[in-house]
């Protein structure tokens, strides 16, 4: 029999995989990217039987040396190990406020490390036990982008009346922007106050990256129009406006999203009502603006949980935030008669925030415990000094 495969020679054509290719792999790092890079050293085999042993035994062994915080989006496998739990900037917060931890470990994604190792003292050190674990809103847009976008709000003669506000889930590069050019950090539970203040500085806001909480909370909080806000596309010319288009508007939105809020539609909100008679819902302002307008309730995530805490006994909610704390909620009111239910049909978990599971969890806590100081995250200096002015001005909001 011929050997086809010697006759016809595969010729090579020296294709070369791109970066974002490698990055996806985890073959690659782009330190100015939330996406992540490879796991260093061996992971315990998921079906570890004895993973919630040694994840104890480790964190026993560590002591008060080591600190960990887990993001209310966590798996519960994780979450049972967290001293803290909360949204991001209440951990970095945490964080900050325990300078006797030697290693803080962050269940969560890359932005909220850097926030909690910009919050933090020198000496301690921030911990991220998978570094693949970043966040696609934060991802879409880079501080080349956001230079770019000034240089166009400068050409156009806006500049000078535009104050930057960036949402706390952002990257520490696009925080320390803000902090040079005067802006502040908001979160999903003071935007309304960050604007405010912006607006006293200045007559328009650049709001980094989530366009769908920039815009809830100027018309839906603040009275503004739908025509008040523009959309910024760092992948067209200009953004993709006209200088007038700047010139007229009061909200410049980035062309920015979470791809877990996006998800819920209209459609999930009507479904849920005539599938659930009296049913509340309740959405997270990262939700798209319709979406919004068609709930009975807005707020953060600990909003949420407040709100359900408060709840009548025998009242029925549909939360539309991700599924991990919608199940968790559910949990833990069904004890009080509370019906919880998560808004979609569909699954909709924050895949990169459940990168962070017991086997990488486990690695990290024996490595620490074994004095291996694993997966670092670090702000450098000049980025740090402008981000923490940002996110001072934030603390410092009435």
């Amino acid at each position: 029999m011929r050997d086809v495969t010697t006759a016809h020679p595969v010729q090579d054509l020296d294709v070369q995989p791109t970066p974002l290719a490698l990055l996806l792999l985890g073959r690659e790092a782009d330190p100015k990217s939330e996406r992540g890079v490879e796991c260093p050293g061996d992971l315990p085999s998921p079906s570890d039987p004895d993973l919630v042993e040694r994840a104890r035994a480790a964190k026993e062994k560590l002591g008060d040396k080591v600190f960990v915080l887990g993001h209310h989006y966590q798996r519960d496998e994780v979450i049972q190990f967290a001293d803290v739990t909360g949204d991001s900037f209440k951990l970095a917060r945490d964080a900050a406020a325990r300078p006797e931890a030697e290693y803080i470990v962050f269940c969560g994604v890359h932005f909220m490390a850097e926030s909690a190792d910009i919050l933090t003292t020198d000496d301690q050190k921030v911990v991220l036990p998978d570094l693949a674990a970043g966040c696609s809103m934060a991802d879409m847009a880079t501080a080349e982008q956001v230079a770019e976008c000034w240089d166009v709000l400068t050409e156009a003669g806006v500049a000078e009346q535009v104050v930057p506000v960036s949402y706390m889930n952002s990257s520490a590069d696009i925080k320390a922007f803000t902090g040079r050019h005067g802006g502040t950090i908001c979160t999903s539970s003071n935007a309304k106050r960050a604007l405010e203040w912006a607006f006293e500085q200045g007559e328009k806001i650049l709001f980094l990256p989530d366009q769908h909480l920039g815009r809830n909370t100027a018309v839906r909080d603040m009275g503004m129009t739908l025509e008040d806000c523009v959309l910024y596309n760092p992948h067209k010319p200009n953004g993709g406006l006209t200088a007038e288009e700047l010139r007229n508007a009061k909200m410049i939105l980035w062309r920015g999203h979470c791809s877990v809020h996006g998800r819920f539609s209209v459609d999930s909100v009507n479904d849920v009502r005539e599938r659930i008679p009296g049913v509340n819902v309740l959405v997270h302002p990262e939700c798209k603006h319709e979406v919004v307008a068609a709930a009975d309730y807005v707020g953060s995530t600990e909003y949420i949980i407040k709100a359900l805490e408060a709840a009548p006994a025998g009242s029925k909610w549909a939360i539309g935030t991700e599924l991990n704390l919608v199940r968790r909620l559910a949990d833990r009111f069904a004890a009080e008669d509370k019906e919880v239910v998560f808004l979609d049909k569909t699954v909709c978990f924050c895949s990169t925030m459940n990168r962070i599971d017991l086997p990488h969890l486990v690695w990290t806590l024996e490595s620490l415990a074994e004095g291996n100081l694993v997966n670092r995250i670090e702000v450098d200096p000049e980025t740090e000094k402008y981000a923490k002015l940002a996110l001072e001005r934030m603390l410092a909001l009435p």
